[in-house]
């Protein structure tokens, strides 16, 4: 089986580009800049979008540069927002709504769901829906209930979405680029607990500016990352790691405090999936484990375990295993029992080697 999995992340042409050395609200600010600066139909809408650059300030300078049609405040009315947006993608536009927390982007379930994942089959392809909808999502960071939620399970179960979600400064810019020039409405859910650099999961620990990563070299200029490309973060033999998102610098901290020769893959998109990819690593390694922020029950982590079975079973020498948050609202004082953290995974690891 031919490997899908881009193990060098430089971009065709560009690996003697220069480069910056950003971290994810750079990024994404850079990403969304050249956009509107190659697309004048691109434009950007949200809640404290413009005039302030929004609540983490990815959108800060955008509307002095671009004008306050192309970068503008909207009403807190996220139902609004993404309605708006479908309207205005139908009629040629390429919006980027943001909606300021994943946790606030259910009143807009509506018009994603049964306006912008249907509109090119409903209408026979006459019409599309190109908007790209920014959200910050997960905890990490003391939000509590309100503003830490992991929804991307939700958008994964509705053909016509595409969900996206970065780990690195490089994949932000790139897989931006890539789902606001897509036809298909994307989800693009960025980790806020790594905005600022990535995290192994102490808490207790300060955090470390992607600046001292490599991952945070950012090359100039225009260029993108296929979605459904997941991205190979470590190569091994000992047990496949599927993870996406804050997830992927847990479980790379984990495996390497422990020793353990894991084969890891940041999948990058949710929908489309690269299944290609999972299914070598697991042929190879005969083991698997799951990690992902989100509640267990229906997580994304259950359709990739069941994916897993059905495509692996004669490979696997042990059951597949998932670590996630629990089933329960995110609590805000018991916030590091809830997320998986170096405990948890490195149990489920010694769990999966032992069988």
């Amino acid at each position: 089986m031919a490997s899908s999995v881009i193990e060098d992340d430089t971009p065709f042409g560009l690996e003697d580009a220069p480069t910056r050395s950003l971290n994810m609200i750079e990024a994404i600010n850079d990403a969304l800049d050249i956009m509107m600066s190659r697309d004048p139909s691109v434009i950007i809408m949200g809640e404290d979008v413009g005039f302030f650059g929004g609540v983490f300030r990815c959108t800060a300078g955008l509307q002095e540069k671009y004008g306050k049609t192309r970068v503008f405040d909207t009403p807190i009315n996220e139902c609004g927002i993404i309605g708006a947006a479908v309207g205005m993608g139908a009629y040629g536009l390429r919006p980027v709504p943001e909606i300021q927390f994943a946790d606030y982007i259910y009143p807009g379930l509506d018009q994603l769901i049964s306006e912008a994942a249907r509109l090119r089959y409903r209408s026979a392809g006459e019409f599309i829906a190109p908007l790209t909808v920014r959200s910050p999502f997960g905890g990490g960071i003391f939000g509590g209930q309100t503003h830490s939620q992991s929804p991307e399970a939700l958008f994964t179960h509705v053909s016509g979405l595409k969900t996206v979600i970065p780990s690195t400064p490089h994949d932000a810019k790139g897989l931006l680029i890539a789902a606001i020039e897509d036809d298909d409405p994307v989800i693009f859910f960025e980790p806020k607990r790594i905005y600022n650099g990535p995290f192994d999961g102490y808490y207790d620990k300060p955090v470390q500016p992607w600046k001292k990563f490599p991952q945070s070299k950012v090359p100039e200029g225009y260029y993108s990352i296929p979605l459904g490309k997941a991205r190979k973060v470590r190569d091994g033999e000992a047990m496949t790691i599927l993870a996406y998102g804050t997830m992927v610098h847990v479980v790379e901290a984990v495996a390497r405090e422990k020793g353990i020769d894991a084969d890891i893959l940041d999948l990058r998109t949710l929908v489309p999936l690269d299944i290609e990819a999972i299914e070598e690593s697991v042929e190879k390694t005969g083991r698997c484990l799951i990690v992902h922020e989100a509640t267990r029950t229906s997580g994304f982590g259950a359709e990739l375990s069941a994916l897993v079975t059905e495509r692996c079973f004669y490979h696997l020498e042990a059951p597949v295993e998932r670590v996630t948050g629990f089933d329960t609202p995110y609590p805000h004082s018991l916030e590091w029992a809830f997320f998986p953290g170096p405990i948890r995974i490195g149990e489920a690891m010694d769990k999966i080697l032992e069988a």
